[in-house]
């Protein structure tokens, strides 16, 4: 039984666009990954979408979107919050796991990167976890 995860931040352009695509690309299928942002920019960061690319995933398959374009695949095993604080909506989820990780948006790309690869440490403990 796949386990369906949705990862939330506020623009849905950098943090939970990355988190989905680890999701994807280690979970395999296992997981169903959806990505939403509680105030979404409508755009992904070129910065992730280069950051990806260098691992092997294209990111422009993608779009930002809002939880109620989500709301739809509810309800979700795990919600994981990355550092949206009070601005995360409740979704229907057997678990929630709030993960503070800064928004790397306006970082330079070597620290762009250390937020990336600290992402992709957190989905294979979460991938383990399951």
């Amino acid at each position: 039984m796949k386990k369906k995860l949705l990862f939330v931040c506020v623009e849905n352009s950098n943090r939970s666009q990355m988190s989905q695509a680890f999701a994807k690309m280690l979970g395999g299928n296992t997981v169903e990954a959806y990505s939403a942002g509680s105030r979404p920019s409508g755009s992904i960061n070129q910065k992730a979408i280069a950051a990806m690319k260098e691992l092997g995933y294209d990111l422009t398959s993608h779009y930002s979107k809002s939880l109620d374009e989500v709301k739809q695949f509810a309800p979700f095993d795990i919600v994981i919050t990355l550092g949206c604080g009070d601005s995360c909506p409740w979704m229907p989820a057997k678990q929630f796991i709030d993960w503070n990780i800064p928004d790397p948006k306006e970082m330079n790309d070597s620290d762009f990167k250390k937020v990336r690869d600290f992402i992709k440490d957190k989905i294979v403990t979460l991938l383990n976890s399951l």
